[in-house]
């Protein structure tokens, strides 16, 4: 399982992350935040990582 960290100081609370997740990960909270609710469903495509504008959300893979 991939683990995701997200920097809460640097989101901007925009959705990129949860709109190009292809696995649908994030749901967003009452205040837009992004909650990786479903973790153990990432694959580790970075999508989310490498589309952050303000480069909040890191992936840590697992081997």
């Amino acid at each position: 399982m991939n683990t995701i960290v997200i920097n809460e100081k640097w989101c901007k609370q925009c959705g990129i992350c949860a709109t190009f997740c292809p696995k649908k990960v994030y749901d967003r909270d009452e205040d837009g935040r992004p909650l990786p609710s479903r973790e153990i469903d990432c694959i580790g495509c970075l999508m989310c990582e490498k589309r952050c504008p303000e480069f909040a959300i890191k992936v840590k893979k697992e081997d």
